[in-house]
């Protein structure tokens, strides 16, 4: 599955995108599976008891996974899925 990063998560994820395998069809296994790979991706997107940190976004075809089975929501390889981060600006 491809993922599309924002901000500073391209930084941390070194790209635009980034392949993931993830051991299973949900959104958090591709999460879980992001932070295996880039371990400092942790404290930006989750909070101790693992869950989206307030303002973290997770898009599946468009849609933000808050309006489907939040992190359950089912995922496959073809879907599009971007990750942003909170965006502060004024």
């Amino acid at each position: 599955m491809i993922v599309k990063v924002f901000a500073n998560l391209r930084e941390i994820c070194g790209g635009v995108t980034v392949r993931v395998q993830p051991d299973g069809d949900r959104v958090m296994d591709v999460l879980d599976k992001m932070v295996e790979m880039f371990p400092d991706l942790r404290d930006e997107i989750f909070t101790p008891e693992k869950e989206l940190l307030p303002f973290v976004h997770v898009y599946v075809n468009g849609r933000n996974i808050i309006h489907l089975d939040d992190l359950q929501t089912r995922v496959a390889e073809e879907d599009q899925f971007a990750l942003f981060p909170p965006v502060a600006g004024g």
